[in-house]
């Protein structure tokens, strides 16, 4: 899952939600992006660094909260840097733009439809004739 909605919380404290293309997951579950230094988003993390990210697939679902940190780590960025990044910051890593975003994941959760598209409609419908509770997969982690 490339992708990730990344939560933030405003000087109001109203919830902002922007997509964020994951650059690296580290074995501790930290995660790396690379952002704009001059965004709403960085700004908000400057000043409160909770975040929630969501990441999705066809039959799975991932949400994380954690600690934010804007990096200034030149060295970092063009080791992560890709043409995606690029499409957003066409100066390349040495863009002034450039910075990174590092999040120190502390808890997350998950769900995950087993089976894929026929099991998720077949549990559906077992739902709704049954009663019973659809069937997926969830659990949830302290990091």
């Amino acid at each position: 899952m490339p992708i990730a909605m990344m939560t933030t919380v405003d000087a109001e404290g109203r919830m902002r939600s922007v997509p964020m293309a994951r650059q690296e997951v580290e074995p501790t579950a930290d995660l790396w992006f690379i952002t704009a230094r001059d965004t709403q988003h960085v700004e908000d993390l400057r000043a409160r660094p909770q975040v929630g990210l969501t990441f999705s697939a066809r039959d799975s679902w991932v949400a994380l909260r954690g600690a934010a940190t804007v990096v200034d780590d030149e060295a970092k960025l063009r080791e992560l840097w890709n043409t995606f990044a690029e499409a957003w910051l066409p100066g390349g890593p040495e863009d002034p733009q450039a910075v990174l975003i590092h999040v120190a994941v502390e808890h997350g959760e998950y769900w995950d439809s087993p089976g894929g598209k026929v099991a998720s409609l077949i549990s559906f419908a077992k739902t709704k004739l049954t009663g019973d509770t659809y069937d997926a997969d969830t659990g949830s982690v302290d990091l």
